[in-house]
C-alpha cells in the first residue's frame, strides 16, 4: 500500500537528499516538495497526502508552527539537524524523528513505522464502511470488506460474500457507482471485484477466493495498475 508523501524543507540540498530516498522506496509516492510551511499548508488543501517529511528549523514559519496550524494533519516524520527538539517533537504525536544526515537504515525504519500506522488506520476505516441494499423487500447492511465480487444476473445483481449470496434488483452500472473506486473494479461487463480479495490474475481470468472470474482484455492493464496502487 503506497503512501503519498510531501517534503517540506527550506534547504534545496536536503529536499534533494530526502527525495532520492523516497523515490528509491517502493512504498512511497512523492507528490510534491515545498521550500516553506506556508506553501505546504496551501498544497495540502488540494492533495491527498498520508505522510509529511517535515524540517523543523525553517524561517518565518517553523515545522512546529505548521503542525499547530493543521486541524487534521497526516502522519509526520520530522527532520532536523539538532537533537534538542526530540522531546517536543513527540508532543505533536509525530511518527518518527530523523536527525541529519539521514542514513538509509534509519529512513527505512521510519517509513516502516509510518506504514504500520497507515495500515491500521485504513483497516479500521474499511472494517466499518458499509452500504445498505434492498433484498427480499428488506434493507440489509453490507460491509464493503465482506464483498468478494458482484455478478450480473439479468435485471438483478448478486453480491457474493463469505457468508451468503445477496440478490438485489439493480443494474451493474448503477451499483458500481455505490462502491468506492479505489477498492472495487469492474473487470468484465458482468463482474465487479473487490481488489483486496484478488489472489492472482492472468490475461483471461482473475482469481478471487479460489474462483476464476472472466477478465475483459481491455481491463487487464487497469487491473494491474489498481492492484499496484
Amino acid at each position: 500500500m503506497r503512501m503519498n508523501c510531501i517534503i517540506v524543507d527550506d534547504s534545496s540540498i536536503q529536499r534533494m537528499s530526502v527525495a532520492r530516498l523516497i523515490r528509491n522506496h517502493p512504498m512511497l509516492n512523492l507528490v510534491a516538495e515545498y521550500s516553506n510551511a506556508i506553501e505546504a499548508k496551501n498544497g495540502l488543501k488540494n492533495q491527498k497526502v498520508e505522510l509529511i517529511f517535515l524540517d523543523i528549523e525553517m524561517p518565518v514559519v517553523s515545522g512546529f508552527d505548521l503542525l499547530e496550524s493543521l486541524s487534521d494533519p497526516p502522519q509526520v516524520i520530522l527532520i532536523t539537524g539538532s537533537k534538542d527538539y526530540a522531546l517536543r517533537a513527540f508532543d505533536y504525536d509525530v511518527t518518527d524523528y530523523l536527525h541529519k544526515p539521514i542514513t538509509q537504515d534509519r529512513f527505512d525504519a521510519a517509513v516502516k513505522r509510518a506504514q504500520e500506522k497507515h495500515k491500521l488506520k485504513v483497516a479500521s476505516k474499511e472494517d466499518d464502511e458499509h452500504i445498505f441494499v434492498k433484498s427480499n423487500l428488506k434493507k440489509r447492511k453490507v460491509f464493503l470488506n465482506e464483498i468478494n465480487w458482484v455478478e450480473a444476473l439479468g435485471d438483478y445483481i448478486k453480491l457474493v460474500t463469505d457468508e451468503a449470496n445477496i440478490v438485489i434488483l439493480s443494474t451493474m452500472k448503477s451499483f458500481e457507482k455505490e462502491l468506492p473506486a479505489d477498492r472495487f473494479l469492474r473487470i468484465h461487463k458482468s463482474y465487479i471485484v473487490n481488489l483486496d480479495k484478488v489472489e492472482k490474475f492472468n490475461s483471461k481470468t482473475v482469481e478471487v477466493n479460489g474462483k476464476k472470474i472472466p477478465l475483459s482484455r481491455n481491463k487487464k492493464q487497469e487491473l494491474a495498475d489498481a492492484l499496484s496502487n
